[in-house]
Parts: C-alpha cells; sequence; structure tokens
C-alpha cells in the first residue's frame, strides 16, 4: 500500500480507502462479516476509513466505531460528514453552525472516539452564509473535534470562496474536496475541481471510482439479483448503459494484458493523477476488497493509459 498527503497537508491517506456507504447498516448488517471486510482492508494497509452520519441514519458509524476499536486509533484516519436531513426537525440538516457543532458531537459518540481526522460538509448549502460555514468548520477543528475539514461534491467557485475566506480570516481552510470520479464519470473533476484543488494545495479522496460496480464487469450479461443496479434505479439509470457497455468490455483486454481485473485497472486509473490522494471502495463481501486491495501501488504504462482512453473516448 502507498500512502498519499492530502494535496499540500502532512496529513497521509492510503491510496485505497474503505467507505460506509449503502454497504454497511444498510446491505451489509452482519458485524461479522463488516469485521472481516474491515480486518481484511486494515491488514492490507488502509488505513483510511470514510463514514457520513447519513449512512443508515446513524447505524454505519455505529458499526464501524465499533470494529475499529480493536486497532490502536493513531494508526487511522477516519472521517465523518455532515448536511444531509437526520431526522424532521428543521436545524438537523444543513451546514448551520448549531448543526454542524451537534453533528460532530453525535458522530464521535457513534464512532465511539475523541475526534476524527476529516469532517466533511456533505454539500454545500446556499441558506448559510460562507462565514457561518467556515467559522463553525474552524470551531470544531480548534475544539479537537476534528483535525482537518473538507468538502464534498461542492461547486469549484465555493470551494474557492471558503478557501479565500479562511485565508483572510486566519481561520482553517478547507483541505480535501470528496468528489465522484471515475472513468465514466469524469469531466468535472477533471476540468473544474481538480484545477481548483491543486491551486488551493488540496487533495482529492473520490468515491464511487467503480461506477457503482459497472467498470466491475459485473453488468456485462445483465443484472445479477441483488446487486446494487438492481436495488437502486438511480444508479442503473445512470451508467447501464449501452455505450457503457460496450466500453467496459473493451477495457477487459487492457486489463488481461496488464494482469488485472477490471476492477484493479479502474481504480489504478483513477490513481493514475497525482492530485488524486485516495480512491474510496465500497464493499458488500471479503472478495471485493481483497480484489480492490490489488490495484494498490500498480503504475499503469503509458501505452495501456492510450489505449484506456481511446476506448472511453469512442475511438477504439
Amino acid at each position: 500500500m502507498r500512502y498519499r498527503k492530502l494535496g499540500k497537508w502532512g496529513l497521509k491517506v492510503s491510496e485505497i480507502s474503505l467507505g460506509a456507504w449503502v454497504t454497511f447498516g444498510d446491505v451489509v448488517k452482519d458485524k461479522e462479516t463488516v469485521r472481516e471486510i474491515v480486518g481484511i482492508a486494515y491488514e492490507g494497509g488502509v488505513n483510511f476509513f470514510d463514514n457520513a452520519d447519513v449512512y443508515a441514519k446513524g447505524l454505519a458509524e455505529e458499526i464501524m466505531g465499533e470494529i475499529l476499536q480493536e486497532f490502536p486509533r493513531h494508526t487511522l484516519v477516519l472521517s465523518t460528514k455532515a448536511y444531509w436531513p437526520m431526522s424532521e426537525d428543521p436545524n438537523d440538516r444543513g451546514l448551520s453552525r448549531k448543526h454542524l457543532l451537534e453533528s460532530i458531537t453525535k458522530s464521535l459518540k457513534r464512532l465511539k472516539t475523541d475526534y476524527v481526522d476529516i469532517f466533511f460538509a456533505h454539500r454545500f448549502d446556499p441558506e448559510v452564509p460562507m462565514e457561518e460555514i467556515v467559522y463553525a468548520m474552524h470551531t470544531i477543528v480548534e475544539k479537537g473535534y476534528a483535525l482537518y475539514w473538507g468538502t464534498s461534491e461542492w461547486p469549484a467557485a465555493r470551494i474557492a470562496e471558503a478557501v479565500a475566506f479562511a485565508r483572510e480570516n486566519g481561520l482553517h481552510p478547507p483541505v480535501v474536496e470528496q468528489p465522484q470520479y471515475s472513468m465514466l464519470y469524469r469531466e468535472r473533476v477533471e476540468n473544474e475541481i481538480l484545477p481548483e484543488a491543486e491551486r488551493f494545495g488540496m487533495g482529492l479522496v473520490v468515491w464511487s471510482p467503480l461506477a457503482q460496480g459497472m467498470l466491475t464487469g459485473k453488468y456485462d450479461e445483465g443484472i445479477p439479483e441483488g446487486s446494487r443496479f438492481a436495488r437502486y434505479d438511480q444508479f442503473r439509470e445512470r451508467y447501464l448503459t449501452e455505450e457503457n457497455r460496450r466500453k467496459v468490455l473493451k477495457l477487459k483486454a487492457v486489463a488481461d494484458e496488464l494482469g488485472l481485473t477490471r476492477t484493479q485497472l479502474a481504480l489504478a486509473w483513477v490513481l493514475r493523477l497525482p492530485g488524486i490522494s485516495s480512491a474510496i471502495t465500497g464493499t458488500t463481501r471479503p472478495e471485493q476488497i481483497k480484489e480492490s486491495l490489488g490495484a494498490a501501488g500498480v503504475d499503469l504504462p503509458q501505452e495501456a493509459l492510450e489505449k484506456i482512453e481511446a476506448i472511453l473516448r469512442g475511438e477504439a
């Protein structure tokens, strides 16, 4: 496993990381299965474990928090997030100072830890002034509830605004952005987010690097029962197109030439960019995390990158 800094900042995260979205507490409710998955990841060098209050309405944090008690805290990089509604209460959502401070307190209890390494603003909140968001995050860092703060799926202009406000007022700026990025969802990151992040010295930890499983080849012949596309219409409608299916089938030849699976090829491709700090993987079975770990340390040769680019652009 290789470890990368969050942009210019000192915190190092494993280039392959493990997230809890739509897995722990949702599809995977058996703690022993989660314990096995987390254990394989940790033994494979994963130190970055990503979560959010809204994942399974707090249950994902509770499950992961209980299991991660088994490992020395200083060897872990834990993150969580706040923004989405956690109840019907009008203040139990968004990025107000009230909600952010209350949310981090509740998340720490569920995670059974005194602090998280990264606390993300899970989306931008247009109803809250930037000064309130940045001051609240600064307070959370100053209190030691989080060591760093970041953004997730924020527009590039809002990231720039947050960094500028923090710098102008001597406050802790965001150090990391968490966007969606994969072979099948790339333009926004490459054209908008990454240039701004690099300008400010921020790192990117990307989610859905496998395009919700489309890039693994799982859907070559249809939709398996119980799969993510079978459970979630929005993922199926976004990714399961005939064009994408053809691209994924062609990627198999490139992966085979390199002795990789398509999962490993897709992860290594994401990590080809030095501005990407980590690829966050989600898994429901132990064999899936084992396969993902096989992408750690893989540098794709230029010839393979050119073949991939041709396939993704529909030129091959």
